[in-house]
């Protein structure tokens, strides 16, 4: 799935979370494998904790943050 070359790819950081690129994407694993998605938007894991690595499965929410970083209601 090569990129199309008239149009950059578009890649948003999440604060705390994963980077969300515009899809179709194909990522080269360590290990050299791909892993494929053609969804309109993918989240990518940056921290590691995902199961379904090297997509983003939101375990980075259940992180305990530290004190003074909450949601304040």
């Amino acid at each position: 799935m090569p990129n199309d070359p008239d149009r950059p790819r578009r890649l948003a950081i999440e604060p705390n979370g994963p980077v969300l690129v515009e899809g179709p994407v194909e990522i080269v694993r360590e290990d050299g494998t791909v892993a494929t998605s053609d969804r309109f938007v993918v989240a990518v894991c940056t921290c590691r904790r995902s199961r379904a690595y090297p997509w983003c499965d939101t375990s980075h929410r259940r992180r305990t943050k530290p004190p003074g970083q909450g949601r304040k209601d």
